[in-house]
C-alpha cells in the first residue's frame, strides 16, 4: 500500500536537498512551494486577493506576485502573514491533494514537501512526518550566506517558524543535516533502510 510522507524542516535546514534525493530513490514529490506559486500565478484569483491585501506594489512588472516585497512584509508583520496564509493555503491544499491522489492511484509512495507542516497543523494529512534537522545556529549561518542577509534578518526568518528543536520532537523521523552533503545522503539512506524503502527502490531499478 503506498504511503504518504510529510517532509518538513526549518528554513535553510536542507529540506529541498532531501526532497531531491528522495526523488532519485523513486519517490514522487508534491511540492508546497510549487503549489503556492500556482496559487498566485499571473491572472489567478489568488493573485487578485494578494493585490487587495498588499496593494499594487505587491505585483511586479510581469504581472506576477513580487515575492520579495510580500516576503519582507510577512516576516515582520504577523497579521499580514495570517492574511496571506488565509488566501494561499486553501488553494495550495486543493492543488496538492489533487496531485497526491493521482499519484497514489498510480501506486506511488508520495512525499508531501511542506515547509510549514507543523505550523499549519497538517500532521494528520500524512502517514508519517519526516523532519530535516539543522541547529538554529547553522540555519542562521546558511541563510546569511545563501540570501546575503544580516544576522538580525536571518534570525528573524528562523524565529518566525516553530523552533527546529520543538519540531524534531514532534516528527516521526529526524534526518540530521549538520555537515556535508555526503553525510546527509548517508543519514537519509540509513532512514530508508530502516523503513524498508531502500531495498524496495533498488529492486525496482
Amino acid at each position: 500500500m503506498p504511503k504518504v510522507i510529510g517532509l518538513t524542516g526549518g528554513i535553510a535546514t536542507g529540506k529541498s536537498t532531501v526532497a531531491e534525493l528522495l526523488e532519485i530513490h523513486g519517490f514522487k514529490i508534491v511540492d508546497a512551494d510549487i503549489a503556492s506559486r500556482k496559487a498566485v500565478e499571473k491572472g489567478s484569483k489568488g493573485l487578485e486577493q494578494v493585490r487587495e491585501v498588499f496593494g499594487d506594489e505587491a505585483i511586479n512588472d510581469q504581472g506576477e506576485m513580487d515575492r520579495q516585497y510580500v516576503g519582507n512584509i510577512v516576516f515582520t508583520d504577523d497579521a499580514k502573514r495570517l492574511q496571506l496564509n488565509q488566501i494561499i493555503h486553501p488553494i495550495v491544499r486543493e492543488i496538492m491533494d489533487d496531485e497526491k491522489d493521482a499519484l497514489l492511484e498510480q501506486g506511488h509512495d508520495v512525499v508531501m514537501d511542506i515547509p510549514l507542516l507543523f505550523e499549519n497543523g497538517l500532521e494528520d494529512t500524512v502517514d508519517e512526518t519526516w523532519l530535516v534537522y539543522a541547529s538554529e545556529s547553522i540555519q542562521v549561518d546558511r541563510l546569511m550566506q545563501r540570501n546575503d542577509l544580516s544576522m538580525e534578518d536571518a534570525k528573524a526568518r528562523v524565529y518566525s517558524q516553530i523552533s527546529i528543536d520543538k519540531k524534531s520532537r514532534m516528527a516521526d523521523v529526524v534526518i540530521e543535516n549538520l555537515g556535508s552533503l555526503l553525510e546527509l545522503k548517508q543519514n537519509l539512506e540509513a532512514v530508508l533502510k530502516e523503513k524498508g524503502y531502500l531495498e524496495e527502490q533498488n529492486e525496482t531499478e
